[in-house]
Formats: structure tokens, C-alpha cells, sequence
């Protein structure tokens, strides 16, 4: 792998999910179409789900045909196989996400289904996967410890990280903190370990962080090996499902700035990010 660059994930959905207060359709459209042209790997663009349990992605499909033509993935987060049968039929759409939890306790918040019945419909969404030809991205949610008391450990990662890689065709695992409890020692334990036993899948980092935190987690995971970025301009957004207080997303130009110091290409063009960083205000208020 190429050490000077990396790929950077923008994650609109993940900041957009928890408002309560209505954004209007062309507002997201006007908004994700100037992220489309900064030149992300990926962008996070929404979720198929019930309206009842995430009323901010009620119009992701309308959404979808609003956005421009980009060499930028869209990334679709599906709760299960319903959500997933609903993404598969846009072919503009390349990874299905499914949010799957170390913790019981969380997963049970996040999607309504314990661990094993997650597995049962992480089975279905890889056979629509395989059909209509997408790629299956997994999140590990709570992968840096969790609130609940659940067990956990950097061991208990690997464990299920090889569980699912070895009974799922999975493209990418995303590593995800979901309550900001990572510390720099902690990243670079857990990504060590993964991106040396799991050199042939896409290993992504999804850190919830403080912004004063920013540059000491994106510099410990890519030591350690991460060359997949996921975040959010200005830090907006967090789990809804997590906790009462939500701990922002990592901000997106905070990783731009230490990897503009130390040289590395990210593919991301900086008058564009500029232009989509100015905009952002007009979305969140």
C-alpha cells in the first residue's frame, strides 16, 4: 500500500441523522452535491429506514436521484434486509452498510435485533449484496469500549472481525468508537493487530472525538496501519441510538490539516473542501 496516501470517507448521513428539526430535501441535495465534488473515496450520503426510527432519512431516495454524476462511492447505511432490497435497486449506490455491534446492549438499541439475529440478517443483506452486485461494508460498532458494561477488549474485535470476515464476503470494515471512548493507545492497539491480519479487506477508522482530540487519533491510526478515514466537516453529528449526550463525529478538516502537515495525499481537492466547509453552515444551524 501506498504509505502517501489515504482515502477519506464524508460522512453527511452520520451528521444529519440525530437533528430533530426537519432539513429540507433540496438543502440536502444542494449540500451533498458540493461534498460530490471535493473528491472523497466515499460519501455517507443517508440510510434506508423506518421514517419512525430516523425521520431525518425519510427521504434518502429522493434524495439519490438529486444527486450529481461524481467518481465518489455512495455509501447507503440498511438496518436490515427490507432497507437492504430498497438500496440495491439504485445502481448508483456501491456499499451496503450494516451497523453491527460488539455490544448486545447496543445492538439491541441501534437495530432493534440481538447479536445472533444481526448475523441471520448480515446473511440476507450479503446474498442481496452477491445479486445486485454491491459491497458489503460492516461497521463494529462500540469498538473501543461501551457504556453498558458489555464485554469488550481489543481481542474480542479480532474475534468478531474474523467471524464475519470469514462468513460474509465483506469489502470493508469500519472500526467505529460510536461514544468517543478511544484513546490514542487504544487505536493504535486495536489497529495494529487488525491491519496486519485483515491486509486484503479495507480497514476504516470512524471515530467519535472532541475536536482538541482529532490529530493525536488520526495520527495514532495511521501509524498503526489505517489508510481509511471516515468523518465529518466541523464534527457535526453522532449516534442517536448511543447515549443521551452525543460525542460529535471526528471533523473532517481536522484530518485534512494533519495529513496536509505530514504530506499525504488524501485525493480531496482543498478549494473544493473550502467551498462544501462554507456551505455546511447553511445546512446546520
Amino acid at each position: 500500500m501506498d504509505n502517501s496516501r489515504v482515502f477519506i470517507t464524508e460522512c453527511p448521513r452520520d451528521a444529519m441523522q440525530g437533528i430533530k428539526e426537519w432539513i429540507d430535501t433540496a438543502d440536502k441535495i444542494y449540500y451533498l452535491n458540493y461534498l460530490l465534488k471535493c473528491g472523497f473515496d466515499t460519501l455517507d450520503f443517508g440510510s434506508f429506514v423506518s421514517p419512525k426510527a430516523t425521520p431525518q432519512m425519510r427521504d434518502t431516495a429522493s434524495v439519490l436521484e438529486g444527486l450529481d454524476d461524481s467518481e465518489t462511492k455512495l455509501l447507503a447505511v440498511i438496518p436490515n434486509e427490507r432497507g437492504a432490497e430498497d438500496a440495491a435497486k439504485f445502481g448508483r449506490i456501491h456499499f451496503l452498510a450494516y451497523p453491527f455491534s460488539i455490544s448486545e446492549t447496543f445492538q439491541l438499541r441501534n437495530t432493534n435485533a440481538t447479536i445472533e439475529e444481526s448475523l441471520r440478517r448480515v446473511e440476507a443483506i450479503a446474498n442481496i449484496c452477491h445479486k445486485e452486485n454491491k459491497e458489503l461494508m460492516l461497521y463494529l460498532s462500540m469498538g473501543f469500549g461501551n457504556p453498558y458494561g458489555d464485554a469488550w477488549s481489543p481481542d474480542l474485535i479480532v474475534t468478531w472481525a474474523e467471524r464475519l470476515t470469514q462468513l460474509f464476503e465483506v469489502s470493508r470494515l469500519s472500526l467505529a468508537d460510536t461514544i468517543g471512548a478511544a484513546t490514542p493507545e487504544l487505536v493504535k492497539q486495536v489497529f495494529s493487530t487488525i491491519s496486519t491480519e485483515f491486509s486484503n479487506i479495507q480497514i476504516s477508522a470512524h471515530l467519535h472525538t472532541l475536536k482538541e482530540n482529532a490529530s493525536k487519533l488520526t495520527q495514532a491510526a495511521y501509524e498503526a496501519g489505517c489508510r481509511y478515514f471516515e468523518g465529518a466537516i466541523k464534527g457535526y453529528g453522532g449516534c442517536p441510538m448511543a447515549k443521551d449526550e452525543l460525542t460529535g463525529n471526528m471533523p473532517t478538516e481536522r484530518m485534512m490539516e494533519w495529513f496536509k502537515e505530514k504530506g499525504i495525499e488524501t485525493g480531496v481537492d482543498p478549494i473544493r473542501f473550502s467551498e462544501a466547509f462554507v456551505t455546511s453552515s447553511k445546512i446546520f444551524h
